[in-house]
């Protein structure tokens, strides 16, 4: 095994046991994180880029159950508050490099703030996030074609995206 795939499953557990029983959470989370890891495959981001994309992936929601705890709402603005913390404290649990960490807590305090998108590492999670916030129905199907051609800037997300909504051929023009 791999140092980035030790890091990783390190993290996976990490919120896995933070998240307890609350599997529509920890669902989310590997859904987003699969989707990050194909987009990975497909622009090939340097090692660091990659785990950081990765541990992003895994965390970027974590901050919502201290949202509702402390705001009793699960609101973007509250779970980018939030959510560093947690998953600092998280990675920390996991020896995750201190540059690493600092980076991941950065996208996961921001991932609802597209405007701050400022490199790949951000992109991916935020593609990786949409494919699956479109198909758990937080964006409607009228929307996601305008939502992808306004965010998405990645090929692999884009193929992605025109691949699972029947995008294809004809659609793929409209993105």
């Amino acid at each position: 095994m791999y140092m980035r795939d030790m890091e990783e499953s390190a993290v996976l557990l990490g919120m896995v046991r933070y998240f307890g029983n609350d599997i529509k959470r920890i669902s989310h989370a590997f859904k987003v994180y699969g989707f990050a890891r194909a987009i990975l495959s497909g622009e090939r981001l340097p090692e660091e880029k990659a785990l950081i994309t990765a541990l992003t992936a895994i965390l970027h929601d974590i901050g919502i159950k201290e949202a509702v705890r402390k705001h009793h709402s699960s609101d973007s603005r509250f779970q980018e508050m939030e959510g560093p913390a947690v998953a600092r404290s998280i990675m920390e649990g996991c020896g995750i490099h201190p540059h690493v960490m600092d980076r991941v807590c950065f996208i996961t305090g921001h991932h609802h703030t597209y405007s701050k998108i400022d490199g790949p590492d951000f992109q991916i999670l935020v593609e990786a996030d949409f494919l699956v916030n479109i198909h758990e129905g937080y964006i409607t199907p009228e929307a996601a074609p305008s939502v992808v051609k306004k965010y998405f800037r990645t090929s692999t997300g884009k193929d992605l995206a025109a691949s699972l909504y029947g995008w294809a051929n004809a659609g793929k023009s409209a993105l």
